[in-house]
């Protein structure tokens, strides 16, 4: 359990560089663990000001993460539009929005139960 939970530190901590690497805004970590039944153990929630953006987001997090540990995600979806991406990294879930469907969805109000943690970000 312990190396799963390493793994899973390292995973979130890329992603959260990869993140950052681009300028994305609003980077929240929800932690689904205590919550019976989730999908996975984190999300990671993050926006940005255009597809484009939201775009360099998902390829930067991609580009680190399979860089430093080799990794990819099992599935990636929205890649065609770029309004919301989501990253599937089994036990880690990276959602990338655009502002405007972040605020209309509004996801973390989803999963409440769920203790979020706040990055402070440079930008």
């Amino acid at each position: 359990m312990a190396k799963k939970t390493q793994n899973q530190d390292q995973l979130i901590s890329l992603i959260i560089k990869g993140i950052e690497e681009v300028k994305g805004n609003n980077i929240k970590i929800l932690d689904l663990r205590k919550i019976a039944n989730t999908v996975c153990d984190y999300f990671i929630i993050c926006d940005g000001n255009s597809n484009t953006q939201v775009g360099a987001i998902s390829g930067s997090v991609q580009k680190i993460v399979s860089k430093a540990i080799k990794e990819k995600p099992w599935h990636v979806e929205g890649e065609s539009n770029a309004s919301w991406i989501l990253m599937d990294y089994v036990h880690v879930v990276v959602h990338i929005f655009q502002k405007e469907t972040r605020e209309f969805y509004h996801i973390e109000n989803l999963w409440g139960d769920a203790e979020i943690i706040s990055i402070d970000s440079k930008y």
